[in-house]
């Protein structure tokens, strides 16, 4: 019985999966872009010390007009280099805070009725599917518009709106897990549920969830960045979202008011999906060959 060692299982994954992931340069691309961004976040007050909404300049200044704002001012005289900066971080926080909400909602959820079946497992599951058959965004905006706009409520709302994707997940791999050698041994050696849970099952399941959540990042972010786009993001804190919204009026004659943070953005999402990839890659094997 003590043959069956979950360390061994796992440790042997890993190994192989940092082998495929370093070997796939979209995937590393996509990592060090995502390191780009991090740290941008984490330094946004020393690379752009002060508030990013205040007025420090002339009204629309193109990129490269003037060395004290080298990319520019927005129609109120704010620096858009500071305002990309810290936009960093707070869509970032938004996308790693509401990921964190989906993964303990979904977790818990797909865990706990993949593994005891029967009634408990229908009521889940049929909750799951009245989160799932509410469009997210819409969900989202009827959250924000109750609860207010703040960057923390816009978090939860995307949380709560996006869990069940990971709970039908994690219920999908319990359920394949639930009635193996590995589980039925710790079952004879008197483990507990919970320990079977979250020490036995949960560890051999998490190789697609963290593929999603990766992704989950980037929705995130996509969706902040609609909310503000519409004028329900945060007023108080500046996020691409709300600079690209700011900027739409002037498309056609400034239009790299929009652009800048539009390509933010995307450069955001194209890393979390490259990244995303590279881990079901290196984490599921068998789909890449």
């Amino acid at each position: 019985m003590s043959a069956i060692s979950i360390p061994k299982i796992s440790g042997a994954g890993r190994s192989g999966g940092g082998r495929g992931f370093a070997g796939n340069m979209n995937a590393v691309a996509g990592l060090a872009l995502l390191v780009f961004f991090v740290f941008v976040a984490l330094a946004a007050d020393w690379l752009a010390p002060g508030d990013p909404l205040d007025m420090v300049g002339p009204a629309l200044l193109w990129p490269g007009q003037d060395a004290a704002f080298p990319l520019g001012t927005d129609s109120m005289g704010r620096d858009i280099l500071a305002g990309l900066v810290h936009g960093a971080r707070a869509s970032l926080a938004v996308g790693v805070a509401s990921t964190a909400i989906v993964l303990l909602i979904g977790l818990l959820v797909g865990a706990v009725g993949g593994y005891f079946g029967g009634y408990i497992d229908d009521v889940l599951s049929r909750l799951t599917v009245i989160f799932q058959t509410m469009p997210t965004m819409l969900l989202v905006i009827v959250i924000v518009a109750i609860a207010g706009s703040s960057i923390g409520v816009i978090a939860l709302a995307i949380g709560l709106g996006s869990w069940p994707t990971i709970a039908r997940l994690v219920r999908a791999q319990f359920r394949s897990l639930r009635e193996s050698d590995l589980v039925m041994a710790a079952r004879s050696l008197g483990y507990s549920d919970t320990r079977i849970i979250f020490r036995e099952i949960l560890p051999n399941a998490m190789a697609p969830v963290v593929v999603t959540a990766s992704v989950m990042v980037a929705t995130a972010i996509l969706i902040e960045s609609g909310l503000s786009f519409l004028g329900m993001g945060d007023p108080n804190i500046v996020s691409w979202g709300m600079m690209i919204a700011d900027g739409r009026e002037m498309l056609r004659t400034e239009w790299f008011l929009t652009a800048l943070p539009g390509a933010a953005v995307s450069l955001a999402v194209l890393s979390l999906n490259l990244l995303g990839d590279g881990l079901n890659d290196a984490l599921n094997p068998r789909q890449s060959t």
